[in-house]
Parts: C-alpha cells; sequence; structure tokens
C-alpha cells in the first residue's frame, strides 16, 4: 500500500511523520506494571507457546571430606546435580480499530486524524498494561484463600473462594495437576492436609479479583473446626500477602487496617530474605493514589520526615518518593474491590516487585515485510503495530486506524531457590513480587 493511495490532504502529514510521532506519544504515557516486565522476543516459526528452563543453585557444602573416606576412584564424593524449573509464555492477538470518514470530518479531518492516533495509542498501552497486571497479579494471590461454607460433618471437600494455588504443584521443575501421587501440602483452619484435587464451581462466586471459586477434595477428612467459613486456607507454597494487624485472610480485614509503612519494611524485608535482585537500584512498589495517601497518616511516615517536612519533596509535592529501597509508582489500574464481608469498606492491593517479577514476550514477526509490505503504513512503536489503511470502499472515503499487538506476559516462578542455597528463602513456589493487603 503506498502513499500516493491516499488522499492528498493527508499526505504532507503521514510524510512529515506526524502521526507515528502522536502514537509514540500516548504510549509512553505507560500506567506502570508493564514497566517491571523484562522484554523478551518471542522467535518466529516456533510455535505459539514458549517453555523456558531456569537452572537452580547445589546447596552449600560445609562439611569436610573425611580422610577415611577419600579412597576409591570417586574420593567418598556423590554426585549431585542442580535442580530445574520451567514456566511458559503464550502468544495471543489483540487489536482495535477506528474508522474515519474523510467527507463527514471534512473539517479539522487533519486533527481528528492525529487525534485518532492519540486515542488508540493509548487504548494499545492501557490494554498492555491491564495484561501485564493480570498476569503479575494472577501467581501472587495463590494458595491464599478461605473457607465458603461451614462444614455440616467432618469431610473431604471443602468450598474456598479461590483456587488459584492450589490446582498444580511443581514436580522436577515441571507443574502437574494435583492428584494422589502428586499431593499439595495445605493448612486449613490450624490443621495440615493434603489435597488430592480441586473441582471449579459452574458458577463463579470468589470474591477476589478474577478468582476462581471451587471445592477443594482431601485425601482425608476435615474437622469441622477447621472447615469453619471464614478460616484461612493457606498452601505450603503459597506466596506471600503482608496484611495490617497480621490478618490471616481478606475478609478479615478491619476498618482501621489501613497501610502503614511497616507493612512495606515487611515486603521488602521478605524480596531480601529471598535475594530478589532490585531494578535499578530500588523494588518497584505499584500502589493506587488511596494507598498512597495512607502513608502520610501513618505515624512512622511522619516521624521519618519530622523536621524536614518543608524542604522534603515527598510533603512538598503531596506524593510519595524513593524511600525504604522503594520505587513509588502510582497508577489507577491497581486492583480495588468490595470488602468481602464489611458494607462500605474497599481492599486496596499494593504489590512490591524485584527484578523478573514479570516477563513480556514480544513477537518478533510483527514487522515482517510478508506482514507489513515496505510501502505499507505499518509503524512499530514499543512493540506495538500501528496500521492505517487507504479508503477500498466504492467512494473512496473511509480510512481505518488500527492498532495491534502479539505477545504475552508471564511470572516466572523460583521453586529453586530454597534454604538450602538461600538460608533465609521463604517457601513460596513464586518469590519476585510481595502482596500487600489493606482497607482503603
Amino acid at each position: 500500500m503506498g502513499i500516493q493511495n491516499f488522499p492528498a490532504a493527508l499526505q504532507p502529514i503521514i510524510q512529515q511523520g506526524f502521526l507515528e510521532r502522536e502514537f509514540e506519544t500516548a504510549l509512553k504515557s505507560r500506567l506502570g506494571y508493564r514497566l517491571v516486565a523484562d522484554r523478551e522476543e518471542f522467535s518466529v516459526g516456533i510455535g505459539e507457546t514458549l517453555t523456558k528452563t531456569r537452572a537452580g543453585l547445589k546447596p552449600s557444602i560445609t562439611t569436610p571430606l573425611s580422610a577415611s573416606t577419600n579412597t576409591n576412584l570417586d574420593n567418598g564424593l556423590t554426585p549431585g546435580n542442580w535442580g530445574v524449573e520451567q514456566y511458559t509464555i503464550s502468544l495471543n492477538f489483540y487489536a482495535a480499530t477506528q474508522d474515519l470518514n474523510m467527507v463527514t470530518s471534512r473539517v479539522g479531518i487533519a486533527s481528528q486524524f492525529l487525534q485518532n492516533a492519540a486515542i488508540n495509542g493509548e487504548q494499545a498501552a492501557r490494554s498492555l498494561d491491564e495484561l501485564a497486571r493480570n498476569a503479575l497479579f494472577a501467581p501472587y494471590f495463590g494458595g491464599n484463600t478461605r473457607v465458603l461454607t461451614t462444614l455440616s460433618s467432618a469431610g473431604p471437600a471443602v468450598f474456598v473462594d479461590d483456587l488459584r494455588g492450589f490446582q498444580t504443584v511443581f514436580v522436577n521443575g515441571v507443574q502437574q495437576s494435583v492428584s494422589g501421587g502428586a499431593p499439595l501440602t495445605v493448612t486449613v483452619g490450624a490443621d495440615v492436609y493434603n489435597v488430592v484435587g480441586v473441582t471449579p464451581d459452574p458458577i463463579n462466586v470468589s470474591t477476589a479479583p478474577n478468582g476462581v471459586s471451587g471445592q477443594l477434595l482431601f485425601s482425608g477428612n476435615v474437622s469441622v473446626s477447621d472447615g469453619t467459613a471464614g478460616n484461612p486456607v493457606k498452601a505450603a507454597t503459597a506466596s506471600s500477602i503482608v496484611r495490617p494487624a497480621q490478618r490471616s485472610t481478606t475478609a478479615g480485614l478491619q476498618a482501621t487496617d489501613q497501610l502503614t509503612m511497616s507493612n512495606l519494611l515487611d515486603a521488602v524485608a521478605l524480596l531480601r530474605r529471598n535475594a530478589v535482585p532490585l531494578v535499578e537500584g530500588l523494588y518497584n512498589c505499584y500502589l493506587d493514589p488511596v494507598s498512597a495517601r495512607q502513608l502520610f497518616s501513618d505515624a512512622d511516615f511522619k516521624q521519618l520526615f519530622q523536621g524536614s517536612s518543608s524542604a522534603n519533596p515527598v510533603f512538598r509535592q503531596g506524593m510519595v518518593s524513593d524511600f525504604l529501597g522503594l520505587r513509588f509508582i502510582t497508577t489507577t489500574e491497581a486492583y480495588v474491590q468490595n470488602h468481602p464481608s464489611i458494607t462500605g469498606l474497599y481492599v486496596r492491593r499494593p504489590i512490591v516487585c524485584g527484578q523478573g517479577a514479570l516477563i513480556e514476550g514480544d513477537f518478533a514477526g510483527m514487522a515482517a515485510d510478508d506482514v507489513a509490505p515496505k510501502d505499507s503504513l505499518v509503524n512499530v512503536i514499543d512493540g506495538v503495530a500501528m496500521v492505517t489503511r487507504e479508503p477500498i470502499d466504492r467512494l473512496q472515503q473511509i480510512i481505518a486506524q488500527s492498532w495491534y499487538w502479539i505477545g504475552g506476559f508471564c511470572a516466572p516462578s523460583d521453586t529453586t531457590t530454597t534454604a538450602s542455597t538461600v538460608p533465609t528463602a521463604t517457601n513460596a513456589n513464586y518469590k519476585r513480587a510481595v502482596l500487600i493487603e489493606h482497607v482503603g
């Protein structure tokens, strides 16, 4: 498609690159979550799913080799291997379009043409940011839920608010569905049980964002005292969630459980325990404006800046900055939900991330010559393709402005990082982010 096929009124705009610059400006106004993703190129010709393998470490050796066993060909040594784990990125196709009628939009056509491009860019940026948010949060909700329905008598099946984190276990670094041969250790109430199966509800009633309500099947009977509605259900490999006052579930949060500096320090400590690398010298904390505002009411926070509030940019600008080892990034895309059990309250969820918490795979073939010929108007900006199609209707009046992206996001696990390689490590499958839940 050559530029000569477009109306003369648009050719100067396109030739001077105004359209591309307008689209690029909108894309750079990212909302936050995509910023933490490590970008990887998804090569052409390898299918729609890419499985990557991450090598673990070997345990430390602190016992000296005994002279009495240093014999024979093996010198008394037993060969050991390092573990592996796998994560998968799947390609998906996302796109949107908008038409512009040259006749009905004749007045101010150039500005509307550029405005369409800007709006398309904002839509693309917001869409990718929400995809990144969903992929980041899903595993960090995992393994943390509560009993929905009290058992009438001891039994092996318990209805819970969210099945995520209970459906699979890692076996030799590969996720497998829970079963009798691959059970998952779970604490229900005060006691420990083994999950051997899950059954999603036909009608989802989960209160968690994108949650999946259903039934956990255990290898033995769960007592009524443990299977009482509201009791916490936590997998042995559950992701870390920080809540004020050590609340055990989301529904247990009270009106006074607001975000504090102590919660942030706990999250940073968990990441440091797991030796999670920093993102350009700091951990990223994504939070909504209400969460950020609550910090200014926290006594520890105010004491930190006592005597310097007039000169400190944190107070002078009325916004949080870089401190506590955190880079604060406010976003309007943070998950906010109605409190599960207290009317009028909302649950808010800041998340603290280290490097590698999220991976973005961009398909390398989007700008290939057979997809976007040299004389076509297809510009790839920050991994997103903008397409402007010439008028092909009978009257040659309607042009189409579209965008598309081919790629995917995933949150990789860190099951090979254990106390044998990092003594302070937690048992969570996913260690590179910590979720904070509070009321606001």
